[in-house]
């Protein structure tokens, strides 16, 4: 399937001495203190203050000894293609999340542990849609060492995260940066019937250095807790070889998507997403607005409604006017709210569906149609396959 080139999966494909990519990542280290007088005012500069150095050192190297021997290497057994990424492991029983990616169109991979200890793993349950694989193993108690899941909802953009994977090859490896954004949101791997793609919604994007390799491999908060699993990195950089570098953009499946998602992969193999049935236009541009007519500047504009799914039921209407950007018709709705929370850009709709709905669901969508503000039900479905 081909992906635009500014998105890398973070699988590292390693052929004799190359790797290549496939197409498509202690308390905090400073605090703030604001000056909450009566005096104060918004133009006043923030005063940072640091840190013990020790203290941070301490705090990094203590979150690494109690957490990477949860980390796994996840290789293909053709010795030809010999294909890396990361995982890490989920339970005591012998489950192992990693991305999609790293394990497409295969059924047994080698899991490699800290300790040396190797074993082949058997691929149980795959979502293309979230990038996530579950793979099971048969090892030692003293080997699976489970790591705990985070509130992803709780992540604060700024707070400090931990990448451990194995970029490259170098297993083992720590990095440090930050969260930059919350809510992203990228294609999926799964296609619909007609060849569109799904969106994945639920993105955490960090600084933190992450590379070929690092694919399905934890991010870390410093409590320990993995509050997401490292996806792609966006780049235009590479090296000589070809290799992609990290610019400081990566992308990471949150953990909540994982506590969704994991569980029915282990018990059924698959995950059934909700699904609306609706393709949107992802961000809304002054000149977009004035040429659609638009009676507010935020929301998730609707672009086409799929014929006989859950919008199309209910009533959401699609573009169906020439506008002069004549790929974006006029006339469709503007979804501003669902089941209340506003939406200002699709990537928030799409967050609150694949959080907190499930197939089968019914959820009120607040749209504006021209000047007239209508809330709309609609009864959710699940993604075709």
């Amino acid at each position: 399937m081909k992906r635009p080139l500014i998105f890398i999966l973070l699988l590292s494909l390693l052929i004799v001495s190359c790797a290549t990519a496939t197409y498509l990542f202690p308390a905090q280290m400073t605090e703030v203190e604001q000056n909450n007088s009566s005096s104060a005012s918004n133009t006043e500069p923030l005063a940072f203050t640091s840190i013990d150095a020790t203290q941070t050192e301490e705090v990094l190297v203590a979150l690494y000894k109690k957490v990477h021997r949860g980390v796994v290497a996840i290789k293909t057994i053709d010795p030809l293609t010999n294909s890396l990424g990361s995982g890490f492991v989920y339970d005591d029983q012998g489950h192992i999340v990693t991305n999609y990616h790293v394990v497409e169109g295969l059924e047994q991979v080698e899991v490699d542990f800290v300790s040396g200890f190797k074993t082949y793993g058997t691929v149980i349950g795959i979502d293309p849609d979230s990038d996530l694989a579950v793979i099971k193993v048969n090892a030692p108690a003293e080997e699976l060492l489970p790591l705990p899941l985070g509130d992803s909802n709780a992540v604060q953009i700024g707070q400090t995260v931990v990448a451990i994977g194995n970029p490259f090859g170098l297993n083992g490896t720590m990095t440090v940066g930050i969260v930059s954004a919350l809510g992203r949101t990228l294609e999926s791997m799964h296609t619909t019937p007609s060849g569109a793609v799904f969106s994945a919604g639920d993105i955490i994007q960090t600084d933190a250095a992450i590379n070929p390799g690092n694919s399905g491999g934890p991010l870390f908060n410093l409590r320990g807790e993995v509050i997401g699993v490292n996806r792609a990195i966006r780049t235009m950089a590479t090296t000589m070889s070809g290799e992609p570098l990290n610019t400081g953009i990566g992308f990471a499946i949150s953990s909540n998507i994982v506590k969704r998602v994991v569980p029915s992969l282990v018990q059924n193999g698959r995950y059934d997403y909700p699904y609306l049935g609706i393709s949107f236009l992802p961000k809304l541009s002054l000149p977009i607005i004035e040429a659609l007519d638009l009676k507010s500047q935020t929301g998730a504009y609707v672009l086409e409604v799929a014929p006989g799914g859950p919008a199309d039921r209910a009533g959401i209407r699609g573009g169906n006017r020439v506008s002069r950007f004549g790929n974006i018709p006029a006339g469709g709705d503007l979804i501003i709210a669902i089941d209340g929370r506003p939406v200002k850009i699709f990537d928030e709709l799409l967050r609150y569906l694949i959080n907190e709905k499930a197939p089968g669901d019914t959820v009120i969508l607040t749209v504006l149609r021209g000047d007239e503000k209508l809330d709309i039900s609609v009864v959710l479905d699940k993604r075709p396959r």
